[in-house]
């Protein structure tokens, strides 16, 4: 999954880039709030967790912006303040969750699971496709129980198919939700890493789990045919 971090705490920005990018996660920073405001327009991310406290422009206001533009990535919103009157102005802004300085790691990535959970409509945070099961929180992928030895960006790329499945998903959507921005977009990255994912996740026929679909991308399925 992508994420955008908007904060003007750097050290604290560039603490939890390094935490959430060590789970998995690709991560921007914006350290004020206008910056984050545009990268949040520009790009496509799956998670915002945006400071309440930034120059520029607010996180109250911000927030408004990006739901006003129509912008349905999930918000969490972080501040220092924590009385009932802060937390219902920044839920009613359109933050999803709300999160109070300061707070344990791990609760803001238990936070972060959550809300894609839900905006994936995943209910149980292990991964079921067929007999391939995908667990986001231990990095284990197996099939008929059998476990499979994927590399970090393979296991990110296929988590991601996995959420978004039963859909058809293109070159440009997964560099746009596994990389961050300094992808190289021209790259065949996402190419290679797939034609290694299709080696290694096959049914018992032999069948790759992923199929092309043509002219239009890929798709993870329990029995792969080709289009």
């Amino acid at each position: 999954m992508r994420l955008l971090i908007i904060e003007d705490e750097t050290e604290l920005a560039k603490t939890l880039k390094i935490g959430l990018s060590k789970l998995g996660f690709a991560v921007d920073t914006a350290y004020d709030g206008l910056t984050g405001e545009d990268k949040a327009l520009i790009n496509d991310y799956d998670i915002i967790i945006l400071d309440l406290n930034l120059p520029n422009k607010d996180g109250i206001n911000i927030c408004k912006t990006l739901r006003n533009q129509g912008l349905e990535a999930s918000i969490i919103m972080l501040t220092a303040r924590d009385s009932v009157l802060d937390k219902t102005h920044g839920l009613d802004s359109g933050a999803d969750d709300y999160l109070i300085k300061p707070f344990a790691f791990e609760e803001l990535r238990a936070r972060i699971h959550a809300l894609v959970r839900r905006t994936y409509r995943k209910s149980n945070p292990i991964i079921s496709i067929g007999k391939l099961t995908i667990n986001p929180l231990s990095k284990v992928v197996t099939y008929n129980d059998k476990e499979i030895t994927l590399t970090a960006k393979e296991f990110d790329i296929l988590e991601y198919m996995a959420i978004k499945h039963p859909e058809v998903i293109s070159t440009e959507d997964i560099l746009e939700h596994v990389w961050d921005e300094n992808v190289d977009y021209f790259s065949n990255v996402v190419r290679v890493h797939l034609a290694n994912l299709r080696k290694k996740l096959k049914n018992e026929s032999g069948s790759p789990l992923i199929e092309t679909v043509k002219g239009k991308g890929y798709r993870l399925c329990s029995n792969s045919k080709q289009e």
